[in-house]
């Protein structure tokens, strides 16, 4: 059974209401302690916000991904530290089990995960591996019933609270990508430790942190997918990931235009509001056709990945798109209010900080131009 668009519209407007009544409040708390409270999480859990992805035979909301556009939307309008956990844990964190994980793993974990219990990270980072996955380090050797996992993973969301790691790492080093595979390993596991967390720029409150593996016994049951399919289990989860992302990034751009708005109307220079002012209105102007065209496209996105189809050009170009349309309106935002845009009193000033890890994170913009490329070759070679 999939959830209906009457059903949907009702999480939305409970989601907008959770947000603004229980998230909002603690954004500056959740900034200074760089932390997000267990108890919101706890609140988080009980509306059903770390189900979105598991189906509903696991006991989650089981939305396509047009619904979980229409709820990411309205997790972006809030503090982002808090929508990148949630986000994290219903994309990267779980999609791969959704996807790709045996009959027994669906079982074992989704119920769990679709409750809050456990929470979801992905691992793929690594000090000399991030953009080029061909270059891991982290290794995985069988012996017995258990696969020995060695080596370091890095700035890992949600590495601080996760319970479930879906790992990648190399199984055989002489087939390159085709070498690596995708694991689960429990946080409880032997030889597992979660190391320091990363002092970052932005998202505070959502932590990413260090993955150690000495030794780490994993069983031989908690290989996700095939042997050497990895990469493309990675592929498949960040391709995914990706329109959630936007949408994110668009309710972020959309809370930023009602903010910058409101302010032009009230704040006075030279005896009139600042709206009044043809260049602010064409700022707020660009704001929006820009906005407009980020929510064109992402739920073009997510009704084509709920039709089935092959979106690894569509999903890398919105991707890019709305990670930079972030990074324009934010700087547009910061500018409209002047001097006080750049004071950390102002909540423009917090989004401008998280709207630069959007280009970065999840595939460079740099690395989705490649893949847009790529596909573009396929599609017109000889």
């Amino acid at each position: 059974m999939e959830v209906t668009q009457e059903e949907l519209n009702i999480i939305k407007q409970t989601v907008r209401s959770f947000m603004s009544k229980e998230v909002e409040p603690l954004a500056e708390q959740m900034e200074q302690e760089d932390k997000i409270p267990r108890s919101l999480l706890d609140k988080a859990a009980e509306i059903g916000l770390f189900g979105l992805s598991t189906p509903q035979e696991y006991d989650g909301l089981g939305a396509g991904m047009v619904g979980k556009v229409m709820i990411y939307e309205e997790l972006g309008r809030g503090p982002n530290c808090f929508t990148s956990v949630i986000g994290c844990h219903n994309g990267i964190g779980s999609v791969g089990i959704v996807e790709c994980g045996s009959k027994e793993q669906k079982q074992r974990y989704l119920p769990k995960i679709a409750s809050g219990e456990m929470i979801g990270a992905f691992a793929l980072t690594e000090a000399s591996a991030g953009s080029d996955p061909g270059s891991l380090k982290t290794t995985a050797v069988l012996k017995g019933d258990k696969y020995i996992l060695n080596g370091t993973k890095q700035f890992i969301t949600n590495g601080d609270i996760a319970d479930l790691f879906t790992v990648m790492v190399v199984t055989d080093k002489s087939k390159g990508s085709k070498g690596i595979t995708s694991f689960l390993v429990e946080r409880n596991s032997k030889g597992f430790t979660v190391g320091k967390n990363e002092k970052k720029m932005g998202l505070h409150g959502s932590q990413t942190a260090e993955l150690i593996f000495d030794d780490c016994e994993v069983p031989v049951e908690n290989v996700l997918g095939e042997l050497g399919q990895g990469y493309v289990n990675a592929l498949r989860i960040l391709a995914n990931g990706r329109a959630g992302l936007a949408a994110r990034n668009l309710g972020s751009c959309e809370k930023l235009l009602e903010i910058s708005t409101r302010y032009s109307l009230q704040r006075i220079q030279f005896g009139k509001p600042i709206f009044e002012n043809q260049i602010i209105q064409h700022y707020l102007a660009n704001m929006a056709i820009e906005i407009e065209a980020l929510r064109s496209l992402t739920y073009d996105v997510a009704r084509k990945i709920d039709r089935g189809e092959k979106v690894i050009k569509e999903a890398a170009i919105v991707k890019t798109f709305g990670s930079e349309v972030y990074g324009r309106v934010a700087d547009l935002a910061v500018q409209i209010h002047g001097g006080m845009g750049y004071m950390r009193e102002c909540e423009v000033e917090r989004y401008y900080r998280d709207a630069r890890i959007a280009r970065i994170y999840e595939g460079t913009s740099e690395i989705q131009r490649n893949i847009i490329a790529a596909q573009l070759r396929k599609e017109f070679a000889l």
